[in-house]
């Protein structure tokens, strides 16, 4: 099977953070699951985002001990990244990283992104970039679902549309859309009879009462309403006269945004029995399912694109109870693991004032998001009858919480996912070593050279025929006490080492003036550059005087 570098930075994977976000949940499941399953010989992790090694390290150990050895390539090192032939993403990002990836040539690597929530304004630019990026057809943008699938196919379709009206038929290779869904460890959400009477016991729920579990960031405009949820239950609750408690575990970004959410769930369903807990907790996180007989969730929000949840809740043997909604639908099969309730939302084209208003700026991503969503709404008869029919009948939880345990291990554990990145990986490596060679070219026109962008400002510009010369009665120590003062030596980045500037005022100091390019000739090639601009540093504090080519100073 195929091998692919990690894109290894740890604000992809890292849930130990106050904020556990869905989309690090799901990296740090992506990567427990490649450390169990992946069929290589070694792994590659590319240190993007230059990391302290011991925190890399610390990060894998927490996660999963890597059982193999690993080859890590340094943050600025993009061409080592072609030992591999692939770099796996934890982001949507193709289309900044075919920009990083152009000085080397378009063939150095393939490029596999993922999708996650497409519904920021950074997103959307980044889908419809990707037809005028130099991406190529052995790139590969994972869709988490069918549903996001079509958003992301939606809006590229518009952008081709517009690219062809105003310039014309394109005639490049599109990056590949594929859909693989996101996984779970199965095994981390296996319960146990003793688990369930500690839970209900630190709630105090009734070991015989029916519990309906939600798992999630507690957030009414950016992820989800409980409202309705809330709704719906209270209307199993009147229905059956049976005691449902209602088991929230989830989290909120503020102790008020907290109480909003809770007293408002309470108003709307009198007669539900409600129970809170922190989520986030790691024994919370993989323990709280055995509390439930079954779990719901009611996702109204364009932000998401799969729903990572109610599959870990299949992986613990619960029923569902969830909305027919994007990624749900991939998931949970009606009438057999769970029940999906219809939702209904307006029909395309009765959104433009929402788009031009979050394009503006004039309203937030989550107002953006939660105004959306107000416009959807669910089928309450079916989801009474729904929880209902699981409230009432112990043998349904019971046979279809097996066949949700028995999908989630067949077709969503990590052990049945890996292995299809692992072939897209192969097909992309295969099609990237077929392609012609393409030449490596510096120029992106988004983030230009800024000495060529701005070349207009100077007087002139430094030439190679420029004479140097030490300033008057500068030694080496004077240089160095200049250049290590606070306001020369902030921005370092790429600047000549002190050592590379000993050695010029060494040599400017025996041959008393040269040209720059004679200066240069003492300097490694690979260094050449850097020490070319840099002379302007060192006359910029006056440690050198510089004139024009055939002067002298």
């Amino acid at each position: 099977m195929s091998n692919a570098a990690l894109y290894l930075h740890p604000k992809g994977y890292d849930t130990s953070g106050p904020q556990l976000l869905g989309r690090l949940a799901a990296g740090e499941s992506f990567l427990r699951g490649f450390l169990r399953h992946a069929d290589v010989e070694r792994y590659y992790f590319w240190n993007s985002g230059g990391a302290r090694q011991e925190e890399l390290d610390d990060l894998l150990a927490r996660i999963h001990a890597p059982a193999k050895p690993i080859t890590w390539i340094r943050q600025a090192d993009r061409r080592s990244l072609s030992q591999v032939g692939v770099l796996n993403m934890p982001v949507p990002g193709v289309t900044a990283e075919s920009w990083h990836r152009r000085p080397f040539g378009a063939r150095a690597y393939a490029i596999c992104g993922i999708t996650h929530t497409t519904a920021t304004d950074r997103v959307m630019q980044t889908i419809a970039e990707l037809l005028i990026a130099p991406a190529e057809d052995y790139d590969a943008l994972i869709c988490t679902s069918t549903a996001v699938r079509h958003s992301v196919e939606t809006q590229l379709t518009a952008m081709r549309d517009y690219l062809a009206a105003e310039f014309g038929p394109r005639r490049r290779a599109e990056p590949q859309r594929i859909t693989i869904p996101l996984g779970v460890n199965a095994d981390d959400f296996t319960g146990a009879p003793e688990h369930r009477s500690a839970w209900r016991a630190r709630l105090d729920i009734p070991e015989d009462a029916a519990v309906a579990l939600f798992v999630g960031r507690f957030d009414v405009r950016g992820k989800m309403n409980p409202a309705l949820m809330a709704l719906a239950l209270e209307r199993a609750a009147v229905r059956t006269g049976k005691p449902i408690y209602w088991v929230n575990a989830g989290w909120a970004g503020s102790a008020r945004a907290e109480e909003a959410y809770e007293s408002g769930s309470r108003a709307l369903c009198p007669s539900i029995h409600y129970r809170r807990i922190d989520g986030r907790p790691i024994d919370v996180r993989f323990s709280i399912w055995s509390v439930a007989d079954f779990f719901i969730s009611f996702s109204d929000n364009i932000q998401e694109t799969f729903g990572l949840t109610p599959v870990e809740a299949m992986a613990a043997g619960l029923p569902c109870v969830v909305t027919d909604w994007d990624g749900y639908r991939d998931t949970v099969r009606h009438g057999i693991d769970g029940f999906r309730v219809r939702t209904v939302a307006p029909p395309p084209g009765h959104g433009a004032d929402l788009a031009h208003w979050f394009s503006n700026q004039w309203i937030t991503y989550d107002n953006y998001v939660g105004a959306t969503a107000q416009f959807t709404a669910p089928d309450y008869a079916e989801a009474e009858e729904a929880i209902s029919a699981l409230v009432l009948d112990p043998e349904l939880r019971r046979r279809m919480g097996a066949a949700a345990r028995t999908r989630a291990r067949e077709v969503f554990d990590w052990a049945a996912i890996i292995p299809q990145y692992q072939a897209l990986w192969t097909e992309q490596n295969a099609r990237r070593l077929a392609a012609p060679p393409a030449p490596a070219a510096r120029d992106n026109p988004f983030r230009p050279d800024p000495f060529t962008l701005f070349q207009s400002y100077p007087t002139e510009h430094l030439s190679v025929q420029a004479v140097v010369a030490l300033a008057s009665g500068t030694t080496w120590a004077a240089a160095r006490g200049v250049l290590q003062q606070p306001l020369a030596a902030y921005s370092g980045f790429n600047r000549p080492t002190l050592h590379e500037v000993e050695l010029v005022v060494d040599f400017l100091a025996r041959r008393g003036s040269a040209m720059v390019a004679e200066v240069l000739e003492i300097i490694p090639p690979e260094r050449r550059s850097y020490v070319e601009r840099g002379l302007l540093w060192l006359a910029r504090y006056g440690v050198v005087t510089i004139a024009r080519a055939g002067a002298r100073p």
